[in-house]
């Protein structure tokens, strides 16, 4: 359905720009002498077509810039070559418009400041040199023409604006969209999980309390053990159930980053020997934030595991902290395979993983530990170099 919507779209952009190109070839051809003008001309709606054919094929930011410039020096090359039709003028007023077509703000500001300049030099050469030989329409009232112009820039300016600001509404309106339905997804399955594997631990942990106590019993020394383990079990169940309860009261306190980061690479360091790795910590002073301790462990667990175990052998699992601009930034570095776009796209996801028996909840309990205080978590990562995790939390006063 994707491809046959990208198919549709694109049929629609050809024939548009096709019928841009014919009027611009009939704009060369009718009532036009072939001279250097028609040459000049010709040439520049050569350029511009082969830019609008190309980009759906090559869509990248170079041909963005390159449709944008030609399109800019198409309009200006009408404007001195035909002095004579005042009615150009009017589509110098509007060339920055184009570009917002692409939605990118960089390139709109590139048009706006290169269409400034561009006119800026019109005006002096007009007025200094021309003096309303070839262009009076402009040269009899220059102030006006002039405050047009500059009225012409700001209503195109905030017109972009005001789409940049819809779209990005939207795109957030999206993501929290995409995050509410992820939740709702990972909750259900948490109180599935939960409630499957609860109660026969419960049983179990019955009778081997039940044994215990029986006198008859030898060899009794590995049931405190057995017991203990499955407490530990029935916890994280329990933390796990806690996915699908995400209105439930936390204890949410002032935490000290370093503190909680220093007891998990001390839990983690021997998993990282075992793996051949090794982890750097560096936290800068007073970075304390508002969260639970405990979910602050998990989170700090899940991801510095992860990076250890994508790590290649011998490597160094960096993870560095400090403030910056009312934040307190984190950053868990390591120097594993790296991630394609399109994976780093589907992490969180349940049941996605990039590992042979994972099941994607690890960094689904991350992001709604993130989520829960506030914070962000970004994900940055190259093939073959690694990757790295940034997490953002406000800071605690």
């Amino acid at each position: 359905m994707k491809e046959f919507h990208d198919r549709l779209h694109k049929k629609y952009y050809y024939m548009i720009i096709s019928f841009i190109i014919l009027l611009m070839v009939a704009g060369l051809v009718i009532d036009n002498p072939f001279n250097s003008r028609f040459v000049i001309h010709g040439v520049m709606v050569i350029v511009i077509s082969t830019c609008l054919l190309l980009y759906p094929r090559y869509e990248n930011t170079w041909l963005r810039y390159m449709t944008v410039i030609s399109s800019t020096g198409y309009f200006y090359t009408l404007f001195y070559l035909y002095p004579e039709t005042w009615s150009d003028f009017v589509l110098l007023c509007f060339i920055p418009a184009f570009s917002i077509l692409f939605f990118d703000k960089k390139l709109f500001f590139f048009s706006l400041v290169l269409n400034i300049g561009f006119i800026a030099f019109t005006f002096s050469y007009i007025g200094w040199i021309d003096k309303g030989q070839f262009y009076p329409y402009i040269y009899i009232d220059m102030t006006g023409n002039v405050v047009n112009f500059i009225a012409s820039q700001i209503l195109l300016y905030f017109i972009f604006h005001l789409t940049d600001l819809r779209m990005q509404k939207q795109r957030l309106y999206y993501e929290q969209v995409q995050q509410a339905e992820r939740m709702r997804t990972t909750g259900q399955l948490a109180a599935a999980v939960a409630h499957e594997i609860r109660n026969p631990l419960t049983v179990v942990k019955g009778f081997l309390q039940y044994y215990a106590e029986d006198e008859a019993l030898s060899q009794k020394q590995n049931f405190p053990l057995m017991i203990n383990e499955l407490d530990t079990a029935e916890h994280v169940i329990s933390e796990f159930l806690s996915i699908s309860k995400p209105d439930s009261v936390e204890k949410v306190q002032k935490i000290d980053v370093e503190t909680v980061l220093m007891d998990v690479t001390e839990l983690l360091t021997m998993y990282g020997l075992l793996n051949d790795n090794s982890i750097h910590l560096h936290v800068g002073k007073e970075c304390n934030v508002f969260a639970n301790s405990i979910e602050m462990k998990q989170l700090f667990i899940n991801l510095i595991k992860n990076a250890i175990e994508a790590s290649r052998d011998t490597g160094t699992v960096s993870v560095k902290v400090h403030k910056e601009k009312g934040y307190v930034i984190m950053r868990i570095t390591d120097n594993g395979k790296g991630m394609t776009k399109e994976e780093l796209a589907n992490l969180g996801t349940p049941f996605y993983s990039l590992k042979s028996k994972g099941t994607g909840l690890g960094l689904m309990i991350c992001f709604n530990i993130v989520e829960k205080f506030n914070g962000k978590i970004l994900f940055d990562s190259t093939p073959d170099k690694g990757t790295t995790v940034t997490l953002q939390f406000p800071i605690a006063s």
